[in-house]
């Protein structure tokens, strides 16, 4: 995979468990499709999940049609960018890896927000 991530380095996994990415694969990648948005890696919390459902995104339940188990604190996911940013606007934004987020975020968030709330820097 050529993809970059918001750092400008080549992009890493997100998570194998949950298996997370547009396409299932532990990459929140493109793989150059247009209007795939699925592009920050979070590290979910319960108030992000709790937030998530109040705006009608429930990222708890399980849904096995999507394959889709269900998200717990502590689970890293391939967040949607409006959904990130959604949050972020609200205070509740979760924290972010930034060497498994996509370079197409910076189109909407700046990277030095998504500094903010990095866990993988230091």
């Amino acid at each position: 995979m050529n993809e970059k991530n918001v750092l400008g380095g080549e992009l890493r996994a997100c998570s194998y468990a949950p298996l997370t990415g547009y396409f299932r694969d532990g990459c929140c990648a493109t793989h150059d499709q247009d209007g795939v948005a699925h592009l920050v890696c979070v590290h979910v919390t319960k108030e992000f999940l709790e937030f998530s459902v109040s705006r009608g995104n429930d990222l708890v339940t399980p849904r096995p049609e999507l394959r889709f188990r269900g998200l717990a604190p502590g689970n890293r996911w391939c967040l949607h960018v409006l959904r990130w940013i959604e949050a972020w606007e609200a205070g509740r934004a979760p924290r972010v890896i930034l060497e498994a987020t996509h370079e197409n975020v910076l189109k909407y968030v700046p990277l030095s927000a998504l500094k903010r709330y990095a866990l993988d820097l230091n």
